[in-house]
């Protein structure tokens, strides 16, 4: 191959692999092959290595080991212990949610969200995905970007917008924002200057 190969890794200790399945394993999982092209393994890790040019927030970490952790189980039987699904906590999501909303603007530890419930990180974030659909650390994201939006319709720089509504750097958000949106913020600015002139 001309132009060579590139890969990406991620090394995930088992104590979190351990932490993050809890009960409802009585053994770390054991995938038999080293190479899987798994559906659900794959969509498990292909987020986190998505991208590796900044530290993930905690929240973000937190998602990616429930996530993996689960796909690993699914893909073990011998490691479950009758897999019962937990009960939707629907009041301890309400309150990571409203959390969430009043602290978008700022990296939020998982520890913060345990505090507020009853809950360890890894079960906050099944129950979060069960009764929103999105992770806590994806609904943030998606707060933040609401944000982003609001600013650079009332003029900010995207540099600014991005600072103001918590992400790392202007090319975080751009990621964040083209992942979410399908076009860059500079692309979707130029798109509402029409409607602003014409109001």
């Amino acid at each position: 191959m001309d132009g060579g190969f590139q890969y990406r890794m991620a090394y995930l200790e088992p104590r979190l692999i351990r932490d993050a399945l809890g009960s409802r394993a009585s053994a770390l999982p054991f995938v038999q092959s080293a190479v899987t092209d798994h559906p659900r393994l794959k969509n498990a890790v292909v987020p986190l290595l998505f991208d590796l040019s900044r530290p993930l927030e905690p929240l973000e970490a937190d998602q990616a080991v429930a996530t993996i952790a689960d796909a690993l189980l699914a893909l073990d039987g011998y490691a479950s212990k009758g897999r019962r699904e937990p009960t939707r906590c629907a009041v301890a999501v309400e309150r990571v949610r409203s959390f969430l909303d009043a602290n978008n603007e700022r990296v939020v530890q998982s520890s913060e969200l345990e505090a507020i419930v009853d809950l360890d990180r890894y079960e906050i974030a099944r129950q979060f995905r069960r009764c929103l659909g999105t992770s806590p650390y994806r609904y943030l994201t998606m707060r933040r970007l609401g944000r982003v939006r609001k600013l650079i319709r009332s003029g900010a720089a995207l540099a600014e917008a991005a600072l103001e509504a918590g992400f790392a750097d202007q090319s975080h958000m751009t990621r964040q924002f083209k992942q979410a949106f399908g076009m860059s913020p500079g692309r979707w600015r130029e798109m509402q200057q029409p409607a602003r002139a014409a109001a």
